[in-house]
């Protein structure tokens, strides 16, 4: 988001999942830039400096000369509460290339054609940066209060983009009594799992673990005192949703939903169970297979040209055929998951236990194929918005109520339910893995081929 100089109301949003500078990230990662090391080895199109770079290169004269800040949106959100353009160490660290421990590179963004933003100390992209939950200004200022209907003065914290707030939200909760691998041990055996749009993986460590295709590691970018890797996927409920609404069933599907006072993916799941017979409901995939990389692959193979395969389809265009194509969406995306946990076990990390929250948290179905083909329990949040929960733990830190934000984090976080895999059904996820990974091998000889003379 940027923000021209006189602060005045015009301004500009590029969305996280914009793949415009496709270009000018290829250009970043050819430099071989030391700080490629901090977000897997390659950046990604969906981080800030190509994006800037774009803006420059695109609109210098409307944008890019005339801008005054450019802001994460949480970073944006906290300018606009309390008047101060301080940055979060989150939004910085993780989205832009700075470092906790030495600040910015220069020689990074002279490398890459952005020198300008040296020259001017980098006052448009933050030279004032705070740990996640410090207090900010005066807090609240009056004109703020009075948009929000609020008491001038509140405080406000630094922030953290919304899938890390989701993340503190879930990672440190008590869990105490629930039978699992993690009570009694280090909070980096816990991998958060923050799932709507897309998917963000957060797993943590005490000491740096460099994870090939996955971001990080970020030091004290969600947990203080902890370094993050952050794993991803770019499309998942936006990719379920896409599956779904472009059968040609969808229009009955959406009628049988509302004569039954139903979300739509809460009658397929009804309709999976109808349907599945004798068998568990996973198995009505045995020949239907989903790659899921429709946008790209964000980890770990961090391949923004790879593309959705589905293997298996018929002519049949009934409700059914809707119901298991969903259902093997579902299970592509927690196959992905999969993958990503082996890449960052194959690194270091050592995890037993996944928090899931989110929107795609509230899908039964959803968490219960992440247990299943990941072979790991899952937890879900007491709280029905983690990701509120995680602002409100900043909130509770900057306004004194807690001494750290590790101590908020333990007191206001608390279990929901556990979800166990079935492990009865491992042999048929195995072999439905061994499928998955071959697609992408597939879809890399394909495009061999058609390159070939």
């Amino acid at each position: 988001m940027l923000h021209r100089h006189k602060g005045d109301s015009h301004r500009n949003i590029i969305m996280w999942l914009d793949h415009r500078a496709v270009s000018q990230v290829h250009r970043i990662n050819e430099t071989k830039h030391s700080v490629l090391q901090y977000v897997g080895g390659v950046m990604s199109v969906e981080m800030q400096a190509p994006k800037l770079l774009w803006l420059k290169e695109n609109l210098r004269e409307t944008c890019w000369d005339k801008a005054g800040h450019f802001f994460d949106l949480p970073d944006f959100l906290s300018w606009k509460a309390t008047g101060v353009t301080a940055r979060s160490l989150c939004s910085l660290v993780c989205k832009w290339t700075y470092s906790a421990e030495k600040g910015w590179d220069d020689s990074f963004w002279k490398m890459v054609g952005l020198e300008d933003l040296v020259a001017d100390n980098y006052s448009k992209i933050g030279n004032q940066v705070l740990p996640p939950g410090t207090s900010l200004g005066n807090g609240l200022t009056p004109e703020a209060a009075k948009d929000l209907g609020l008491p001038a003065g509140i405080a406000v914290a630094a922030s953290l983009i919304d899938a890390h707030a989701g993340g503190l939200g879930v990672i440190g909760a008590d869990v105490r009594g629930h039978g699992l691998a993690c009570e009694g041990q280090p909070v980096t055996s816990r991998l958060a799992i923050i799932c709507g749009t897309s998917s963000c993986h957060m797993g943590i460590s005490k000491n740096p673990i460099f994870v090939p295709g996955v971001w990080g590691p970020y030091f004290s970018a969600m947990v203080p005192g902890f370094w993050l890797n952050e794993g991803g996927q770019s499309v998942t409920g936006k990719l379920i949703d896409h599956m779904v609404q472009g059968h040609a069933a969808f229009p009955e599907l959406q009628a049988k939903a509302t004569a039954r006072c139903q979300s739509i993916y809460a009658y397929l799941n009804s309709h999976l169970d109808l349907i599945k017979k004798a068998q568990p409901v996973g198995f009505l995939t045995v020949d239907l297979h989903v790659w899921p990389d429709f946008h790209g692959n964000r980890s770990p193979l961090a391949d923004l040209t790879l593309k959705g395969m589905v293997t298996g389809l018929k002519l049949s265009q009934d409700l059914d055929d809707l119901a298991i194509l969903y259902l093997a969406t579902v299970q592509a995306i927690a196959f992905g998951t999969r993958l990503i946990i082996e890449a960052m076990e194959s690194a270091g990390h050592s995890i037993s236990t996944l928090f899931l929250c989110g929107g795609l948290g509230k899908n039964p179905l959803f968490v219960q194929m992440h247990a299943d083909i990941t072979g790991t329990p899952v937890v879900l949040s007491q709280e029905v918005e983690p990701v509120l929960l995680g602002a409100a733990i900043l909130g509770a830190r900057a306004s004194g109520d807690f001494a750290s934000v590790q101590e908020a984090m333990a007191r206001m976080s608390k279990v929901g339910k556990v979800v166990f895999p079935r492990h009865e059904d491992k042999r048929y996820y195995d072999k439905k893995y061994q499928v998955f990974l071959k697609l992408v091998e597939h879809q890399k000889e394909y495009a061999s081929i058609m390159k070939g003379d």
